[in-house]
């Protein structure tokens, strides 16, 4: 796969480009899809994509081709569109070779197939109402990286992936729960299961939603909107652009003391050895006890800012240029399960389900709840409608109260449930 890029290398050189890359991504997948209670589609597809990025005159070009490469072309576009941007200070990683093998495992499409079946049996046999679907997925990637410079990098990843939906209807009552599972080895498809089971339970009858601010617990699903806008504040570029309210508060306390957050790029699933710059990805902390510990950033960040690289580069999509992002978010876990959380509200709600977006980066955010369920006295009494949640998200992780054991990865951010006081709840 290497060897095939280095022609775009020779290439872009011959006609007058100081220093080059070239980032491919290739991929194949087997996603089954169910509705209805049954089985719909089964698909498979592969998928090519190129991306060219070269300097001429320190002016930046980046071109993309996807599927079969013609080298003359994609090198003439990569050059042309370099006339067109300003002189850059070029960032490129240093010579290194650094080739991962693919540790995933293969499973064949009549596996999926029986493990969405029995799934859904499983579902409507505790529940005979319920309408399913669900999405079951065997994928293989490679993603290759050379550059001028001598950098050769290239890891592979197999993956199993699923999502079960289920719908329940009553009346006008439409209630839908949704969850999922990614791995690399094996589905853990009975705890996915459970939960949603569990859930169905909790939302037999619907509850009048309280009112003011009260403790909220967000559960593992839910949570990830809270970390969300906190990834945004601790990215580099933010605090370039003067838009992170954490700018200069490195070594202070910005959120409760109950949190500790990381990065922890060798965790599975969501391993990730270089970002899309080259750079070896790092374990770190980002805070600890509620104080600040660094910012992340790709290379030109880093350079922006004066600190060294973190390996934190990586491209929104083929055609667009490294920016900051976060790889494997992980809050450390506290203590006790989701039940266990839920003993200690007195009066409160459950957030599991979110409609909308999260915060934005100054942090209010006012979200509608997609599935919510009513606490009294430790105990689930119902499920609310009609609700909403609103407040700051910087201000609420200073009030966190209690952090649960459940850890559940939500993309790659790896979560608890947890609690915090003093949310707006809107009926």
């Amino acid at each position: 796969m290497l060897k095939e890029l280095e022609s775009l290398l020779q290439l872009s050189s011959q006609k007058g480009s100081t220093h080059a890359e070239v980032y491919q991504i290739k991929s194949q997948s087997r996603p089954i899809f169910f509705e209805g209670n049954r089985l719909k589609q089964l698909e498979s597809s592969q998928s090519s994509g190129t991306a060219l990025r070269l300097w001429q005159d320190n002016r930046p070009g980046l071109a993309v081709a996807y599927g079969k490469i013609e080298p003359e072309l994609l090198v003439d576009k990569a050059i042309a569109l370099s006339q067109l941007n300003e002189v850059e200070t070029i960032e490129l990683a240093a010579a290194r070779t650094e080739i991962h093998p693919d540790q995933g495992i293969e499973v064949a499409v009549e596996d999926l197939v029986e493990m969405g079946r029995n799934a859904i049996s499983y579902l409507r046999e505790k529940c005979p109402e319920l309408i399913c679907s669900a999405e079951f997925e065997w994928e293989q990637e490679t993603t290759a990286l050379i550059n001028s410079n001598g950098l050769q990098c290239q890891y592979s990843e197999t993956s199993l992936s699923y999502y079960l939906g289920a719908e329940l209807i009553r009346g006008e009552d439409f209630l839908e729960i949704y969850d999922g599972e990614y791995s690399k080895d094996r589905l853990n498809i009975d705890t996915v299961i459970e939960q949603i089971l569990l859930r169905l339970e909790w939302a037999k009858q619907n509850v009048a939603p309280p009112k003011g601010k009260m403790p909220v617990l967000f559960t593992t699903n839910a949570a990830t909107m809270l970390w969300g806008t906190v990834s945004s504040a601790l990215s580099g570029k933010r605090v370039w652009e003067g838009s992170s309210p954490w700018n200069d508060r490195t070594d202070q306390l910005v959120v409760s003391e109950l949190l500790n957050l990381s990065q922890q790029p060798n965790n599975k699933p969501y391993d990730c050895p270089f970002d899309d710059e080259g750079t070896p990805t790092q374990t770190f902390n980002l805070i600890t006890q509620g104080v600040l510990n660094q910012f992340y950033c790709d290379r030109t960040m880093a350079r922006e800012l004066g600190i060294k690289a973190t390996g934190n580069g990586f491209r929104p999509g083929l055609d667009s240029y490294p920016s900051p992002s976060l790889v494997n978010l992980v809050i450390e876990p506290g203590y006790g399960s989701l039940s266990d959380l839920i003993t200690k509200l007195d009066n409160g709600i459950i957030v599991d389900q979110i409609l909308g977006g999260g915060a934005d980066i100054g942090g209010d955010f006012s979200v509608n709840v997609d599935l919510g369920y009513r606490v009294k006295n430790g105990k689930v009494i119902g499920r609310i409608k009609d609700t909403a949640i609103a407040g700051n998200t910087y201000k609420i992780l200073k009030q966190v109260v209690a952090l649960g054991n459940d850890c559940k990865w939500n993309g790659s951010c790896y979560s608890p449930s947890v609690i915090v006081e003093g949310v707006s709840v809107v009926a």
